[in-house]
């Protein structure tokens, strides 16, 4: 009767310590929704702020394809942003007046950017182009769709574009997708001839402070910790073409992030 009793007790306790893990969850998941619209809300904002700056006159043109990344979401202001980051360092290093046309709209896949931002791009003749697409279709993932896009995207592309692979998801499901879309990028790059930005690699390396540190409220998009992070992992390629492709007053020759 004894061991009834206990065992009945074990089970009872399990059963609320999983009904206390549900709930728990369920409020989680709450707050992450509740999270996300409040970032939802910073979508118009950001995109204004991009068109107005868009305006502005430079001595160089900057374009960068995207997606909420190199909006900014997530950062504390659009120009935390790794687009915004990496315009400071391009003006630093080269001592020059830049103009700044981001195309990047918020959720866009390879397919959307073809769609949206290809006709805009290829009006244009940047002196700098960075370009980071394709995490929006880890969710719905279709290779072939991917790579269809992906060659559209980097056939329209110049020679001195640097293209970023994905960045890390941290979840295996979601890794193994990740990996064939990277596979994909830096095949289809090396075919142009493209620098490709290891944006994976580098977000790995944060590891699980990464987590902790480096994202917005919706776990989703980075921080401007974060953007730091994916700015980073532009710095080397950047710094190169840069020093390269203009003349840099030497004492502003690669500097780092």
């Amino acid at each position: 009767m004894a061991r009834v009793v206990v065992v009945t007790t074990t089970v009872a306790m399990a059963g609320a310590a999983g009904a206390v893990a549900v709930t728990s969850w369920r409020r989680f998941r709450a707050r992450l929704t509740a999270n996300s619209l409040v970032l939802n809300e910073t979508l118009p904002v950001h995109s204004k702020w991009w068109r107005d700056h868009a305006k502005l006159k430079g001595d160089l043109l900057y374009v960068a394809i995207g997606d909420s990344a190199a909006q900014g979401i997530g950062a504390s202001s659009p120009d935390r942003s790794y687009v915004g980051v990496l315009a400071d360092e391009i003006r630093a290093v080269t001592g020059r007046t830049l103009r700044v046309v981001n195309l990047s709209v918020s959720g866009a896949t390879v397919e959307l950017a073809v769609r949206d931002q290809l006709p805009r791009f290829v009006k244009l003749r940047p002196d700098i182009v960075t370009v980071a697409i394709g995490a929006n279709d880890i969710a719905l993932w279709d290779p072939v769709a991917f790579e269809r896009g992906i060659r559209e995207i980097f056939s329209a592309l110049p020679p001195h574009a640097l293209v970023a692979d994905l960045p890390y998801f941290y979840f295996p499901h979601n890794e193994r997708k990740v990996a064939v879309a990277n596979s994909i990028v830096r095949r289809v790059a090396a075919e142009h001839g493209l620098t490709v930005v290891p944006l994976h690699a580098e977000t790995k390396h944060q590891g699980v402070a990464g987590i902790l540190t480096q994202f917005a409220i919706d776990l989703f998009h980075p921080n401007d910790h974060g953007y730091r992070v994916w700015a980073n992992a532009f710095a080397p390629s950047l710094a190169a073409l840069l020093v390269e492709r203009f003349e840099t007053p030497p004492a502003t020759r690669l500097t780092g992030m």
